[in-house]
């Protein structure tokens, strides 16, 4: 669908003046709702003045009043009298208005913080900033880092809600496509990790080795009664043998 004219203008006066609902507006200015939300509420375009899309011919009021009656109806554009040709691409980083430029190094934490899967490129065309101040806010050796405080660049209006949820998928896709390389790598190499499950359970040639052996016999109690009941000593054997000595046999010569 063809947005209208300044579409934040146009989501301002709608909010202010109409009775529509924050998708109907959100899908009429191609928007995200949360963005309509925050310009309810005054956190987003806060400094926005409202453009009627009647008196510019983009709208007729009987088209808002049969979307007011029917909350699910969405808002067409009205038949341009003129040939207005659609706005081209965007290429290279996002402008920043002199009065946000301060406020960058605090959307960067934000999206540091919040989408650690955002890299250095994606970051500057968000919020429109360079690589190496990123860098810095990601080592954390920013001039001014004791006082950066993470915000949402959304709610500063730096990006809109749809462009973050597309970086955001986009990255999503290439993390998912990077794992499964890593796998595709490991199982190529045989280095496919196994369960803890697989890895600690006995298998049965390890339980043989741990299975108990047949307790040995006792042995026979010795105590102090039978200690030289079986073994006769060296002393008695002599004095046997003094016994049986006859007194001539000791002084022969």
């Amino acid at each position: 669908m063809t947005a209208p004219l300044m579409p934040k203008a146009t989501a301002v006066w709608l909010v202010d003046n109409t009775s529509l609902t924050f998708d109907q507006i959100a899908l009429f200015c191609v928007l995200h709702p949360l963005e309509v939300k925050g310009i309810a509420n005054g956190d987003i375009a806060s400094g926005i003045k409202g453009m009627d899309p009647i008196s510019n011919g983009q709208l007729t009021r009987d088209e808002i009043e049969r979307c007011q009656d029917d909350a699910t109806a969405e808002l067409q554009l009205a038949d341009a009298k003129r040939d207005v040709p659609p706005p081209k691409a965007r290429k290279g980083a996002r402008y920043t208005p002199l009065s946000k430029r301060q406020e960058r190094p605090d959307a960067i934490a934000w999206l540091v913080r919040n989408h650690p899967e955002l890299n250095d490129a994606e970051i500057g065309r968000l919020v429109g900033t360079t690589k190496p101040t990123i860098q810095s806010i990601r080592d954390r050796t920013h001039w001014n880092m004791a006082n950066i405080t993470p915000l949402d660049p959304v709610t500063m209006g730096m990006c809109s809600q749809i462009d973050l949820d597309e970086y955001v998928a986009k990255a999503a896709k290439r993390e998912e496509r990077h794992q499964k390389r890593l796998a595709r790598e490991a199982t190529k190499n045989g280095e496919v990790l196994k369960d803890a499950t697989e890895t600690t359970a006995v298998t049965p040639e390890v339980a043989a080795d741990f299975t108990p052996t047949e307790t040995p016999a006792t042995e026979k109690r010795v105590d102090d009664s039978n200690v030289f009941a079986d073994s006769p000593t060296a002393d008695t054997s002599e004095d046997d043998a003094n016994e049986n000595l006859r007194p001539e046999d000791v002084f022969k010569s």
